[in-house]
């Protein structure tokens, strides 16, 4: 649907997703400051007037967009993630499901690393700290209580360990992106041992 409540048309449906798409594209090159309608439209090989014809704003792009990558994220690691037994398979599951996903989808990662935020001015733009955030780590912390409550997984803010745990991700994807020769499987080893290391309960 868009704005109004209104059912989106198969032509309508392609157009916005074509300016998700766009918009992906431009954060993933040149930052979220380069996200502009006038960008955006020119990317795609359209007005101005029709990007505001599907979306009422330049919010309403980043939003959209923003959402469109975390319910693809979520979805290819919530898969993997229900399909294994127990909470640290769970645990081992995302961080395997994302590492795989954001691999596969290198031009989503600055999207979903950097979310979207509210800035000083009123003005939204892809920043750290967005609801897309709030979403990864709420995932993971519900892991890490189903862990606690089955005695796996030892005493901890579940809420702050989530939050460590993508940011680690997020750091070793972000440097795998400013550097290509950077072994992302070695680094997701590590990321396992570690974060495993972290959490279990004492023998």
């Amino acid at each position: 649907m868009n704005e109004t409540g209104r059912p989106l048309t198969f032509t309508e449906e392609a157009r916005r997703r074509q300016i998700v798409e766009c918009t992906i594209a431009l954060v993933a090159e040149r930052g979220p400051a380069a996200a502009s309608l006038s960008a955006i439209a020119a990317r795609a090989g359209i007005s101005k007037a029709a990007v505001l014809y599907h979306f009422a704003s330049k919010d309403a792009v980043l939003e959209a967009t923003a959402r469109h990558v975390l319910t693809s994220f979520a979805a290819a690691v919530g898969e993997r993630v229900d399909a294994a037994d127990g909470p640290e398979a769970m645990l081992v599951a995302f961080l395997r499901g994302a590492v795989g996903y954001l691999r596969k989808h290198r031009e989503q990662v600055r999207v979903l690393v950097e979310g979207l935020v509210r800035d000083r001015d009123g003005a939204r733009e892809l920043a750290p700290g967005s609801a897309a955030g709030a979403s990864r780590w709420q995932g993971v912390a519900s892991i890490l209580e189903r862990g606690q409550r089955a005695g796996v997984f030892r005493a901890f803010d579940p809420r702050t360990l989530a939050l460590v745990v993508n940011g680690a991700l997020d750091g070793l994807v972000a440097e795998w992106v400013a550097d290509p020769a950077f072994d992302l499987d070695v680094a997701a080893d590590e990321l396992e041992r570690s974060v495993l290391l972290a959490v279990r309960s004492p023998p």
